[in-house]
């Protein structure tokens, strides 16, 4: 089972790090520029005010619930079989619909349960309150997991299922395995970490490929987890080529993110921006531009837990070489 490319929109909303209070009317007001693939996850702590959102803007008849492409992510306290359809539930019922349309693995990291009357969501922590808390791994199968993401495909939750921040090698695993294989890839990925090999597996294998953080740096600034100067979108050959071909930088570096085959899903919290992230498709970029944009890549990652769950959490644990 694999996304086809008519299906999801190429552009999305992103909602990792939109303020509760700003969540409902911001998505209602992306639904009204025109947006109709909404990205969320149990983690980001505001999928009640997404379905609010929604509700509000199916009610305004800008949209049906048909319309919409709505992705959601499975956190990783939730990786025992026993816990899947829990969470999955629990997504549906916050957003407000009956199923999902994608909902994917969100790390390859199972972390032990917290129940969801006890804390939700449960972010990384373990024991918050304790006077050493922790970030307890749970030694579940990945294999295990994917099983119990089959059978929400199986029992009409979800459409599609598929795997964020997976590498090469636990791609080439969970083909094997899959009975449903994975519809699609969402991986980090912007100038700076072009990722192109894993974007090539990825489309050998005929899944399809998101593209999150596709503007890089600006969404860990305030996370401190990179600085101003890191941003792509002040790179004189980016800047040269908006003004060339009369687009801001920022259109510039999606239009290079969907051209090459990768669905994004920018995020903002400015009204104005909505629509200008979504104004792409009137313009190609040359050969020589998507190549010199390429060549920006130096293997920059801003969402890594081998340096934020050290930093941030106390414990050690990369997921990437």
């Amino acid at each position: 089972m694999s996304v086809k490319q008519d299906a999801m929109p190429a552009v999305g909303f992103g909602l990792w790090k939109i303020d509760k209070s700003d969540t409902a009317g911001m998505v209602c007001q992306a639904i009204k520029a025109g947006y109709r693939h909404l990205d969320s996850a149990a983690d980001y702590g505001n999928e009640a005010e997404v379905g609010d959102g929604i509700r509000q803007a199916i009610e305004q008849g800008l949209c049906t619930r048909q319309d919409l492409w709505l992705t959601s992510k499975l956190w990783n306290t939730f990786h025992r079989p026993e816990h899947v359809r829990e969470a999955c539930e629990k997504t549906l019922a916050d957003l407000g619909v009956d199923y999902l349309d994608l909902y994917l693995v969100h790390f390859p990291i199972a972390l032990k349960y917290v129940p969801i009357g006890e804390r939700y969501p449960p972010e990384w922590i373990f024991n918050p309150d304790d006077d050493n808390p922790e970030m307890v791994v749970d030694p579940v199968p990945l294999s295990e997991t994917w099983r119990a993401m089959e059978a929400l495909v199986q029992a009409g939750l979800v459409r599609n299922i598929g795997v964020c921040n997976y590498n090469s090698a636990l791609l080439h695993d969970l083909m094997a395995y899959a009975s449903i294989k994975p519809a699609m890839l969402q991986i980090e990925s912007h100038p700076y970490l072009t990722q192109a090999r894993l974007v090539r597996l990825a489309q050998s294998y005929e899944l399809a490929v998101t593209a999150f953080s596709p503007l890089g740096a600006g969404s860990y600034v305030e996370l401190e987890m990179a600085s101003q100067q890191e941003s792509v979108l002040g790179q004189s050959v980016v800047l040269d080529i908006a003004r060339r071909v009369q687009r801001t930088p920022a259109q510039v570096v999606l239009r290079w993110g969907v051209q090459r085959g990768t669905a994004v899903i920018p995020k903002t919290s400015r009204v104005e921006r909505l629509a200008e992230n979504l104004a792409i498709f009137d313009f190609e970029l040359s050969d020589d531009d998507m190549v010199a944009i390429s060549e920006l890549n130096r293997n920059r990652r801003f969402n890594d837990p081998g340096t934020f769950c050290e930093q941030a959490f106390g414990r050690f644990y990369p997921i990437y070489d």
